[in-house]
């Protein structure tokens, strides 16, 4: 599914930053040098006017804009807050003020094309346009065909006709306000409004690059049963399975989603037969059978769409709860880890797949969507207290693409959110965090009292990181539930480092136990201005417990940058 392009077939200078060098025997760097080098390779080979897309550095996927590597710090607006510019207004300076460089907004389908072939973009290019005077990049989210399972947006000359535009069927035969995936009318509207989107965003955007990626459809899904009954998904049910899913799932045999491999192996890895004959005849079948036809449909109208204006595009998901069953417990057949092996077979246009996550277990869903080496983009996150630490931890750790919390102009005061505080000290680290992706030089943490530490190791030294309560000075380290912490650490040079976030306590030692001891050669609070760090707190006594650990105490934000030494 992920077609990208590699860092060494575009860049063939011989400039590297320190994060992307060996750093072992080097000297640390100055910062400024650093920063000048890193945007140096990130723009060398590029034009200004290429599309922005997707390329493969180390372990790590970078969306590149502009000859750079970018960074999506994000915020998705709620459904109907970009229908009008009379309720944007407001937006922009909230926005801005939380150090979003990226806005994830609908486009509705039913705005855009209200009369059979009549478009009208004004509203669109009214975005656009407001985005580049706050220096915001777009991502666009497409309300076709289906937007939450239903086609809420779907404009009214289809919802009025449906002889043409036919929906879904329940297993009692009773339609749905769901547009059906098994209509070539329907795909062929659908796919005809999202070609004059991208064909308009070409011609009005293709030299500046504010629309940056793609959202296709929103968390499609099925309801309120696991398939559709409409006669002409029966007959495609009970049609021989597509050679192009017998192919992938025999090229991919060892490595799929543990659900589909257990029950393609319980029915004896037929590669010939209906839906039931290869997969049994459960609910898993008929939703396997659904997430074939969503990912062709889906895959039909991105290719058309990339014809137009090549951008990278993405499906995003509504999760499914544990132990609920499809269609009824949760929107059956979208793009979930257990069906991830269908998506990619069925819809190779689609770049990758992202989960939408309002449960509390980050790292197990983000593990999931990680887990056959794609990229982690987070383009929906319940907006609460916990958000902008798991974007910290996102990016660190996941080396995600980007983060975006789910109605991000709700809040009243936007300067005293956390999220901001984390995209701020974020933004100054991006040119340094690109040049750390892809080669295990960086890392990120999230810590709570049921997770209080983590180690890792980063070049020579093996580093604890502890939740800040767990030092027992703070009154609030009784309670019960202790806020979420997290941190962002990246290794400039063999013995230098810069870690940013909150609430988390740092003890080190060396790797190898043969160096003995290890100990803080110097500890700086500080900032990057114009890709200069600046600090503004030496750090010792107190600060660092007598060079025992570092800290930064629940509560602050900052960035240090310390050196570490060995000793015996």
């Amino acid at each position: 599914m992920l077609r990208l392009r590699t860092e060494e077939n575009r860049i063939g200078e011989n400039i590297v930053s320190s994060c992307d060098h060996n750093t072992v025997g080097m000297k640390p760097l100055r910062i400024s040098l650093l920063f000048f080098l890193s945007l140096t390779l990130f723009t060398g080979g590029y034009g200004q006017d290429e599309v922005p897309f997707l390329r493969k550095k180390g372990n790590a996927t970078q969306l590149v804009v502009d000859g750079k590597p970018f960074i999506m710090l994000g915020g998705e607006l709620g459904n109907s807050s970009a229908s009008t510019m009379e309720y944007m207004q407001p937006v922009w300076e909230k926005v801005k003020e939380m150090h979003l460089n990226t806005l994830l907004v609908p486009v509705y389908w039913e705005l855009i094309e209200p009369q059979e072939g009549q478009f009208d973009f004004t509203l669109i290019r009214n975005l656009i346009t407001e985005a580049r005077k706050n220096n915001l990049r777009i991502v666009y989210l497409w309300f076709g065909s289906w937007k939450n399972s239903m086609s809420c947006y779907a404009p009214a000359w289809i919802k009025l006709n449906e002889e043409k535009y036919p929906r879904i069927r329940d297993d009692q035969g009773r339609s749905q306000e769901i547009l059906t995936a098994f209509s070539p009318q329907n795909l062929q509207a659908d796919k005809n409004a999202f070609v004059h989107l991208l064909n308009f965003t070409r011609e009005f955007d293709g030299n500046q690059h504010t629309v940056i990626l793609v959202q296709v459809e929103n968390e499609m899904g099925m309801l309120p049963t696991a398939r559709d009954y409409h006669p002409l998904a029966n007959l495609a049910f009970n049609t021989a399975v597509p050679q192009a899913l017998i192919t992938y799932l025999q090229a991919n045999r060892d490595k799929l989603m543990p659900r589909v491999l257990q029950a393609w192996k319980e029915n004896g890895f037929r590669t010939t037969g209906t839906w039931e004959d290869i997969f049994g005849k459960s609910a898993l079948t008929d939703e396997i059978f659904m997430a074939w036809h969503y990912a062709v449909y889906s895959n039909a109208i991105a290719e058309a769409g990339k014809k137009a204006y090549s951008l990278p595009m993405y499906v995003n998901a509504a999760l499914n709860r544990p132990g609920r069953e499809p269609g009824i417990g949760y929107p059956s057949a979208g793009p979930l880890p257990h069906l991830m092996d269908i998506w990619k077979a069925g819809a190779p246009s689609i770049n990758f797949l992202a989960p939408d996550i309002y449960f509390p277990d980050f790292r197990h869903w983000a593990d999931l969507y990680t887990s056959q080496g794609d990229p982690l983009f987070i383009p929906e996150h319940r907006f609460d207290q916990t958000a902008a630490f798991k974007a910290l931890f996102a990016i660190g750790h996941y080396q995600a693409l980007g983060f975006s919390p789910f109605s991000i102009e709700s809040v009243a005061k936007p300067g005293d959110e956390p999220l901001g505080k984390i995209y701020g000290l974020l933004n100054q680290l991006a040119p340094l965090i690109s040049s750390c992706q892809g080669n295990g030089r960086m890392e990120g943490v999230l810590l709570s009292k049921d997770h209080p530490d983590t180690t890792l190791t980063l070049g020579r030294y093996t580093f604890t990181f502890r939740h800040d309560y767990t030092l027992g000075w703070s009154p609030e380290a009784k309670a019960d539930e202790w806020p979420i912490t997290a941190a962002i650490i990246l290794q400039t040079s063999e013995d230098e480092y810069y870690m940013a976030g909150s609430g988390v306590v740092v003890t080190v030692k060396p790797a190898d136990n043969s160096l003995g001891h290890a100990g803080i050669l110097s500890d700086e609070e500080g900032r990057f201005v114009l890709g200069k760090w600046e600090p503004t707190l030496y750090l010792n006594g107190d600060q660092t417990h007598q060079g025992r650990h570092l800290r930064i105490p629940v509560g602050n934000f900052k960035i240090q940058r310390f050196r570490i030494y060995s000793y015996q």
